[in-house]
């Protein structure tokens, strides 16, 4: 590693650290419920640091590396936005209090940062060694943008069928309720002395977690089909991932406005990996890429939008709160998530 490379991971990473002690310690040093408009100004926030990197990425590492940012930013911005969908249903599932969703977010925001840079890393080596993955990452991204589309829309989360839920319930006991924010208690065991219990509120960060391992699986191929630079890479997935905890709070009540995200979205993957499949006959410049994804992705939130104003003529405010609520008001006796980990402890007993 050069010198020049060194010094452009450590400017990096100290920007990194201190947005992550910025957030948990002025933003969010109490826990409180955090309102759209004090989440829009925080989304305002990491969006203005993100540009001003990528400014610095531009002047020093020239137009293309600054087009490729831009490019991946963009790109996993949108596509954590389609995340948002199902972290509204996982909290609202475990009924995550209100004033401790950030806390849920912000370490599942730090174990994706650790698991990024891990598929980084392994999907550059790959196709830095075989150039030939690319044409199997580009099939793959066609395959999951057919899939957004016909797939239909989870409508709950069971933790009964998440595969490290199950096994993390074979190694420690889960409370039946939450203990305040904390994600261990000691309580006591079997055998009446204090053991270690898990809340049910670590539980949902492990689905959190398990949630954005398979998102990293289709925007890790995306991006490289942008380009295979791992600064660029990897920088442009954490400035997007940073803001996704503001941009929850910022949208968690009006998700739903988004309905045609989704077809955007997979229009962005299927061009991708098409651009990918083509790229030893066919040179698209990153430039016109990004004119490319700006597009598709005007068109589907324009298209949103117009429909949504159309909706909103025949329905009242009042009806669309009361059909949407905010996630994690629902009172914890009535938590599908939480009678599933219930259940799941009575199977095992029996």
């Amino acid at each position: 590693m050069t010198e020049a490379a060194i010094l452009e991971w450590t400017i990096f990473f100290v920007i990194i650290v201190a947005l992550l002690v910025l957030d948990l310690g002025v933003f969010n040093r109490r826990a409180h419920v955090i309102r759209p408009r004090e989440a829009l100004l925080q989304v305002a926030f990491f969006m203005i640091v993100a540009v001003v990197f990528n400014i610095g990425v531009y002047v020093w590492m020239g137009s293309q590396a600054g087009f490729e940012f831009t490019t991946g930013y963009i790109m996993e911005l949108m596509l954590s936005v389609d995340n948002l969908f199902v972290f509204v249903l996982v909290l609202a599932s475990f009924c995550v209090p209100l004033k401790d969703q950030h806390k849920v977010l912000f370490f599942g925001i730090l174990g994706a940062l650790v698991f990024r840079m891990a598929f980084i890393m392994a999907g550059v080596a790959l196709v830095t060694a075989f150039s030939w993955v690319l044409y199997i990452f580009g099939a793959f991204l066609i395959f999951t943008g057919v899939r957004m589309v016909v797939k239909k829309e989870e409508s709950k989360v069971e933790p009964d069928k998440n595969i490290m839920v199950r096994a993390f319930r074979k190694i420690m006991p889960v409370t039946k309720g939450y203990e305040g924010d904390k994600f261990f208690v000691r309580k006591a065991g079997k055998a009446g002395k204090a053991v270690l219990w898990a809340t049910p509120m670590f539980v949902a960060l492990l689905v959190v977690e398990t949630t954005d391992i398979m998102f990293a699986v289709d925007s890790i191929p995306a991006i490289l089909g942008i380009t295979t630079n791992m600064f660029i890479v990897y920088s442009s997935n954490a400035f997007a991932i940073l803001g996704l905890r503001s941009m929850y709070f910022a949208l968690s009540h009006i998700m739903n406005a988004f309905c045609y995200l989704k077809y955007g979205l997979a229009g962005i993957l299927s061009f991708v990996g098409v651009k990918m499949l083509i790229a030893d006959f066919v040179h698209i410049d990153v430039r016109l890429s990004l004119l490319i994804i700006i597009l598709i992705l005007g068109v589907a939130i324009g298209a949103s939008l117009l429909k949504n104003r159309r909706t909103a003529k025949s329905a009242s405010v009042e009806e669309v709160k009361a059909e949407h609520p905010l996630p994690g008001s629902e009172g914890s006796e009535s938590c599908p998530a939480l009678k599933d980990l219930e259940r799941m402890e009575n199977t095992e007993k029996k």
